[in-house]
């Protein structure tokens, strides 16, 4: 069994050989310019070191400067995470070299920023400033950027915005970080969202927005999770932990804190193990472990004097300086604290900080003259395409005029066949409410009267008619009347049609106490087809009882005036069956008529007008009658806009 399993790791080694033999052969063959392809070939063997030098050795036989160059980036990257950076900027250099050898803009920006991260480790801020700035320059002096063109962007973005940190311009970066968090959404790399959010936490906690910081600091650790990133969650837990400790969480601080020292510890990178200890040691202090917190802060004191950690060293001799204090070891603690600030004065030295400044302020001065020179190249481009458009603007404003006066042509020519429309409809009005038969009627009614000599009544309804015929040609040449003066009017037409019913019809107006008939506008003659229809489909065909028609006026709303006409006659089944031809045909005329007046009256007002027709039952559902109801607005559009 153990044969067995030493042989096939045996295999398994031999395969990954012959894998990795293989890819740089292709590679070294093909001889691509392309960054993330090499990374896509080489990416799972650059942590390495004999892979990498490998790759680097045969591209240099094969004369192929972009694969040495890749695999010398790679090995900087190694040294930098164990915390030899000497030897870390010396292959960055040499990699930058051999991308500057080919003009491979991809690969010096790559470089350049990772000799910035570099220096950035080792507080050298200057030099850091100084390479971030140079990649941001090139990267962004290329047209169709590719997509590690746009990451390293973002990883110059961030690395300014941690300048800012150092000056204490806390919203200043956090607008860097922002602008780096768009680009890496948009590539969805979740590695530099991590490390943004991871500032961004910083820039809140340095504020004493702890809260905020803690959320910041989540997020990033969430991030960190989905890609496994031991040395970000080493990160994180140290952040989190800080932020424990200033909330006064000391034992939460301590366990999380422990974790990262266990995983810094099993990555070998120096500075945060330093950094893991002296904030373990930190906490211990809260806890009143105090011999526990002194061991720890030497601990991480002697890490950080060993592979020049600055910022470690500086961190580390103020909390011992405290401890001393708490200890009641006064000179201890003195001289703890004078070595701190005079190394924090190595640091962060006046000159240094005017350096990074100026710096800083040059880097702004350009992207304001950058945007400047833009707009005004677009201001030459407008005035050239105003220029050429000159002629044709004013050749599209003639046409408009042109398409103007047809609009307007076509406008007057609807409205003239609208006005055309309307008058045919006053005319058909007309002609259907001076039906000859109804003439006829009334005058050989009025004639009855005389020959039988009933002169007070021929000449009480002569003069009836004379007033109804006088009120239908004034109103055949109005469009709209008062509601009350068509009241009156209905009045008279039924005084007349009564005659020919030996005045057996009770009819009656009933108007609700508020509503005034005076200052409503409906159409001339609007009820006088509902009338007709309630005498001759609903009344004249019933044999005994009494004949009513009821015609009320009242509001349910205040959009419309309501006018119900009800009648007690044989409804509308049995007038059907008993009504045949004309009658019938006449109804459909006039009803049709009478809807196309009110459609048309109701375009100046905000609602429609609505007509409802019913029949009216006994509990036997026997026919009692019929019921219309016209509804009309009353609220015009030019008084609602007022």
């Amino acid at each position: 069994m153990f044969c067995f399993t030493v042989c096939f790791a045996f295999q398994a080694q031999d395969n990954l050989e012959s894998d990795f033999s293989s890819r740089i052969k292709t590679i070294t063959t093909s001889k691509p310019r392309d960054y993330t392809l090499l990374d896509s070939v080489f990416s799972e063997f650059k942590k390495d070191t004999i892979k990498m030098n490998t790759l680097a050795r045969m591209s240099k036989v094969s004369s192929y400067p972009e694969g040495e160059s890749f695999a010398l980036n790679a090995l900087g990257v190694y040294f930098r995470n164990n915390s030899l950076y000497e030897r870390a900027i010396k292959m960055h250099e040499k990699a930058n070299a051999l991308a500057l050898e080919t003009n491979n803009l991809e690969l010096r920006v790559v470089n350049l920023n990772n000799i910035g991260v570099v220096y950035r480790r080792m507080d050298l801020v200057k030099p850091a400033l100084d390479f971030h700035t140079k990649a941001l320059d090139i990267a962004r002096s290329v047209d169709n950027p590719s997509e590690e063109i746009k990451y390293n962007i973002a990883v110059s973005q961030n690395s300014i915005g941690n300048i800012y940190l150092v000056l204490e311009q806390y919203e200043l970066a956090k607008r860097q970080f922002q602008k780096s968090l768009i680009i890496e959404k948009e590539a969805d790399n979740k590695l530099g969202l991590a490390i943004n959010y991871q500032n961004i936490g910083f820039a809140y906690e340095a504020q004493g927005e702890l809260d905020n910081a803690l959320r910041n600091y989540e997020r990033s650790l969430d991030y960190n999770n989905q890609i496994d990133s031991e040395l970000g969650r080493v990160i994180c837990y140290n952040s989190i932990g800080k932020v424990y400790i200033k909330q006064e969480q000391f034992n939460d601080a301590k366990l999380i804190i422990e974790k990262a020292l266990e995983k810094a510890l099993g990555i070998g990178d120096q500075f945060y193990v330093a950094s893991s200890y002296i904030n373990l040691g930190w906490a211990q202090k809260h806890l009143g472990l105090n011999d526990l917190s002194e061991i720890n802060l030497k601990t991480g004191l002697n890490l950080a004097n060993t592979y020049g950690l600055k910022s470690s060293i500086v961190e580390a001799q103020k909390h011992l300086s405290d401890l001393y204090e708490l200890t009641n070891k006064p000179n201890l603690a003195l001289n703890a604290y004078r070595e701190a600030v005079e190394l924090e004065k190595t640091i962060a030295n006046d000159r240094n900080l005017r350096y990074v400044n100026d710096v800083i302020i040059q880097y702004e001065n350009e992207a304001k003259n950058n945007q400047i020179k833009a707009l005004a190249d677009e201001n030459e481009l407008v005035k050239s395409r105003l220029e050429r458009n000159k002629k044709l603007f004013w050749y599209s404003i003639l046409a408009l005029a042109i398409l103007v006066a047809i609009m307007i042509a076509l406008y007057r020519t609807r409205q003239l066949k609208q006005e055309k429309h309307i008058l045919t409809l006053e005319q058909d009005m007309l002609r259907s409410q001076m039906n000859p038969h109804f003439i006829f009627n009334s005058l050989n009614s009025i004639k009855l009267y005389i020959i039988n000599n009933e002169k007070e009544n021929a000449v009480y309804y002569l003069n009836k008619f004379s007033k109804l015929i006088r009120k239908i040609l004034v109103a055949s040449t109005e469009k709209e009347i008062s509601l009350a003066d068509e009241l009156d009017t209905m009045k008279l037409y039924m005084n007349i049609e009564n005659i020919r019913f030996s005045n057996e019809i009770r009819f009656e107006i009933n108007i609700e106490d508020d509503i005034n008939t005076a200052g409503i506008k409906v159409p001339s003659m609007i009820l006088q087809p509902f009338l007709e229809n309630a005498l001759w489909h609903g009344l004249s065909s019933k044999n005994e009882g009494e004949k009513r028609i009821t015609l009320c006026v009242y509001r349910t709303s205040e959009n419309f005036v309501n006018i119900s006409i009800e009648d007690n006659g044989i409804g509308r089944i049995r007038s059907t069956k008993i009504n045949k031809g004309k009658l019938l045909k006449r109804k459909s005329v006039g009803i049709s008529l009478t809807k196309a007046r009110l459609a048309n009256f109701s375009k100046g007002y905000v609602s429609d007008y609505k007509i409802t027709i019913e029949d009216i039952y006994d509990r036997n559902h026997k026919a009692q009658g019929t019921r219309v109801v016209v509804e009309i607005p009353t609220i015009s559009i030019v008084s609602k806009a007022v």
